[in-house]
C-alpha cells in the first residue's frame, strides 16, 4: 500500500523527469540585472534609491590570481525585485523579506494581458470588469496564486527613460486594488513596470493603493518581470526567489515559471534583448 509519502515523491518524481525532458519549460522572467537597469525617479527631497553598481573586487590579477568577484550597491527594490509586506505603511509590522514561509514564494499564475489597450493608452488602469471579463473565459483566479497583470512594457525595459516614460505607465485602479485583496485569495501581483503601481499612483486615494493594499493585507508584489508574453493565462507555476534579507523590506529576485511545453506562447515581443550584453535571451531557455 502507497503511503502519502510515496505519493508525494512519486509526483515529485514525475516533475523531475518532465524537467529533464523537457516537457515542462523553465521561462525565465527576470530582467537581466546591470547598470542600465532603470529604477525609479522620485521628486526631489524624497529619498533616492542606488542604481545598481559593482567595484571589482579580484579578477585574475595581484588582488586575487585564482579568483574573479565584486562588491555591488543597489537598492533592494532593483530591478526585478520583490515586496515584502513591511515595505508599506499599510504592512510596517508584518513580514520582512526573510519572514516570508517559503511555501508563499511558489504558486499557480494567472496571466492578464492589456498589452493592447496599453499600446493605446500608457495610462491604463486595470478594473474590476476587466479581471471579471478574465475570468468568464479563463475561470476564477488561482487560489494562492499570482496575478501577472501584461501590459507589454518590458518591451521597453532597454531604455531608462523609455521606460519611466516621464512617469506615464500603466497600473491598477484603487477600486480594483482593493476588490482584488479583498475578494480574492493572491498570494500578490507582478508587474512588468517598475512599481506595482501605476507612474500616476501618487494622487490617488490612497496614494499607490496597489502597495496599500496588497503590503497591508500580507500580500507580495513583483516587478519588472518580463516574458509575460510567453506564458498561457492559466496553467504555469511562479517562483519568486529574493534573498532573506533580515529586516528587509524587498530583493532583487530571480523569478521563474514552470510551463508545459506546448502551454509557451509565441507572443511577439516575447523575447528581449540583453542590451549589456548583446544577446537576445530566448524564453524557451532553461
Amino acid at each position: 500500500m502507497s503511503t502519502s509519502t510515496d505519493v508525494g515523491l512519486d509526483v515529485l518524481d514525475r516533475l523531475a523527469d518532465l524537467l529533464v525532458g523537457g516537457d515542462v519549460t523553465v521561462v525565465d522572467l527576470t530582467a537581466p540585472l546591470h547598470e542600465g537597469t532603470p529604477v525609479i525617479r522620485l521628486p526631489e527631497g524624497r529619498g533616492l534609491p542606488w542604481p545598481f553598481s559593482r567595484e571589482v573586487i579580484s579578477a585574475f590579477d595581484d588582488a586575487g590570481p585564482h579568483v574573479y568577484w565584486n562588491n555591488l550597491r543597489m537598492s533592494e527594490h532593483t530591478g526585478t525585485h520583490f515586496d515584502a509586506p513591511n515595505h508599506w505603511l499599510s504592512g510596517r509590522d508584518l513580514d520582512d523579506v526573510a519572514s516570508v514561509p517559503p511555501q508563499r514564494l511558489v504558486g499557480p499564475a494567472a496571466v492578464l494581458d492589456v498589452s493592447d489597450r496599453v499600446a493605446r493608452d500608457p495610462e491604463f488602469l486595470l478594473e474590476p470588469e476587466d479581471v471579471e471579463a478574465w475570468t468568464r473565459v479563463h475561470g476564477p483566479l488561482p487560489r494562492g496564486g499570482w496575478l501577472l497583470y501584461r501590459t507589454g512594457w518590458d518591451a521597453r525595459g532597454h531604455d531608462a527613460d523609455l521606460f519611466l516614460n516621464g512617469g506615464r505607465t500603466p497600473g491598477v485602479s484603487p477600486r480594483c486594488a482593493r476588490w482584488l485583496v479583498e475578494e480574492h485569495d493572491l498570494l500578490g501581483i507582478g508587474v512588468e513596470t517598475v512599481g506595482t503601481d501605476a507612474g500616476g499612483a501618487a494622487a490617488m486615494t490612497p496614494p499607490f493603493p496597489c502597495h496599500w493594499h496588497f503590503q497591508g493585507a500580507g500580500r507580495y508584489g513583483l516587478t519588472q518581470l518580463r516574458h509575460l508574453g510567453s506564458l498561457p493565462p492559466r496553467g504555469a507555476v511562479v517562483v519568486a526567489a529574493p534573498l532573506p534579507i533580515v529586516g528587509g523590506s524587498g530583493s532583487p529576485a530571480r523569478v521563474l515559471a514552470l510551463v508545459p511545453r506546448g502551454a509557451v506562447r509565441p507572443a511577439a515581443g516575447a523575447g528581449s534583448t540583453d542590451h549589456s550584453t548583446d544577446r537576445t535571451t530566448d524564453p524557451d531557455e532553461g
